[in-house]
């Protein structure tokens, strides 16, 4: 007996080890950041077993057979509409500024989408204002509403969002509704899912959640994206997920979320509800285009141009992450961000470094205290060398800070879902807005002023007593920085 105990331990360590090595010859393989590859060998040496089956789980991008297939095949139609946005009168590159200009080349040579003019932003940075406008404008909805959210958390002025969709659809709208499944599980045990369903409107989960598929598609994959499209006339996106701060996550210590959404009227608005349109086809296989915008654009007025750039399978590979890089480059004087989760890449933050080594200003702004632990200690992993290259950081205590945006010397600005993590560069569906209007971007400024004014800054001098404990966990916790 002891002898083929002995037989199986030698079998047991050969197979594991064979496992290891064909694991590590996949890593090493694969054309990623050298950076990522290096943390996923230390989780794969450093945790036996654990490691292997992380990786599995969490290590590659894979969106799963069939809606890869799907998202193929969409590529070529969504690009050939997209296209036609070029000949749209509102695509007027001589008018542009150079901040958003290249911008405009990038994603016009990538996935087909100009930058368009004739627009008008409304900033909303309050829960309840956001909330009561999206209230209203579905209220007055006519013919359609597309919504994707990560989120949606049933309680507050939430639930009188769900009654104006109920009423929308009981009137003859028609109402398109996706949610994450990891992100809205709340939502889907209430009874508003299925009253909504009941009075006619299409819910759907995006990337369902299922024990039975772990090794067939990576689960923390995410449908990330905040966007609402009304009558192809009116558009909504942010930061804000369909909840009401007030009732949302009351007792995870990190005090009230903090967001804004942009309000959007113009051409842009039709290229959001492609993209929504766009995950509802990988979702579910059904394509619908929205209509063309109407493009008569008076050049003699302000143009606000803004460029929608999207991101995430199936999508061009790191767009958003080049967009964040032109800007940067592109800074003269300021740059300020504002982000809940900073994980940058290696490529990322050695920009970040660069800029502030040329004399730029450079400004980040993060909360203080995090819904994720993991996150909290890896981002200050980042904060010696950052703060040695020149960069300012400022940790906010109003608050879980989860506005996401970047302002470049007070006259261009990015706002949307993304935040400055590898999860929303390279994983998941984001979208975000190039604006290029100079009265919307200052306005934004000064709401960035107003959180720096409610934060504390962090000085070289005292990050540099911080205690061996400290140091210990933000080394250890920037190991896992491929599952942040």
């Amino acid at each position: 007996m002891e002898q083929l105990y002995h037989y199986l331990t030698i079998i047991g360590v050969v197979l594991y080890w064979v496992l290891v090595a064909g694991v590590t010859l996949r890593v090493v393989l694969k054309r990623r950041a050298v950076s990522v590859s290096l943390s996923w060998l230390m989780i794969i040496y450093i945790i036996p077993i654990v490691g292997v089956f992380c990786y599995f789980l969490f290590g590659e991008l894979n969106l799963g057979r069939t809606r890869a297939e799907r998202a193929h095949k969409m590529f070529t139609p969504f690009g050939n509409w997209f296209n036609q946005l070029n000949d749209c009168q509102a695509h007027l590159p001589e008018h542009m500024s150079v901040h958003i200009t290249k911008i405009d080349e990038l994603c016009n040579n990538r996935m087909g989408i100009p930058a368009l003019s004739g627009n008008s932003l409304s900033l909303q940075d309050s829960p309840d204002k956001i909330l009561r406008s999206i209230i209203q404008d579905i209220e007055n909805a006519q013919s359609s509403i597309r919504m994707v959210f990560y989120i949606w958390h049933p309680g507050g002025l939430a639930d009188s969002v769900a009654s104006a969709l109920i009423q929308a659809s009981k009137r003859g709208v028609n109402v398109k509704l996706l949610l994450d499944s990891a992100g809205s599980p709340r939502f889907f045990r209430s009874h508003w899912f299925g009253m909504m369903k009941s009075s006619g409107i299409e819910v759907k989960q995006a990337l369902a959640v299922s024990p039975m598929r772990i090794f067939l598609r990576r689960l923390d994959l995410r449908q990330h994206r905040k966007i609402i499209v009304i009558d192809d006339s009116i558009a909504y996106t942010g930061s804000m997920n369909l909840v009401d701060p007030e009732h949302f996550k009351q007792d995870s210590g990190v005090g009230q979320w903090i967001d804004i959404m942009v309000r959007v009227t113009g051409p842009t608005v039709n290229v959001l509800s492609a993209i929504h349109c766009w995950d509802w086809e990988v979702e579910t296989g059904e394509r619908v285009f929205p209509q063309l915008p109407e493009c008569t654009i008076n050049t003699n007025e302000s143009l606000h141009p803004i460029q929608v750039v999207p991101s995430g399978p199936g999508m061009p590979e790191n767009l958003i992450l080049q967009v964040l890089s032109i800007a940067m480059h592109q800074a003269n004087e300021s740059i300020r961000i504002t982000t809940p989760y900073f994980v940058p890449s290696a490529d990322l933050l050695e920009t970040l470094k660069m800029t502030a080594q040329r004399g730029v200003n450079v400004e980040l702004i993060i909360p203080h205290k995090n819904d994720s632990l993991m996150v909290k200690w890896a981002s200050r992993a980042f904060y010696s060398e950052l703060l040695e290259a020149g960069v300012k950081i400022y940790e906010f205590y109003g608050g879980l800070l989860h506005t996401k945006s970047v302002v470049i010397d007070e006259k261009f600005c990015l706002v949307g879902t993304v935040n400055v993590d590898m999860r929303s560069l390279w994983l998941n569906f984001e979208v975000t807005l190039a604006v290029d209007d100079e009265a919307f971007t200052k306005e934004l400024y000064w709401l960035q002023q107003t959180y720096i004014d409610s934060s504390h800054s962090i000085l070289l001098p005292e990050w540099n007593k911080r205690s061996v404990y400290n140091r210990f966990f933000e080394r250890a916790f920037y190991l896992f920085n491929p599952l942040l």
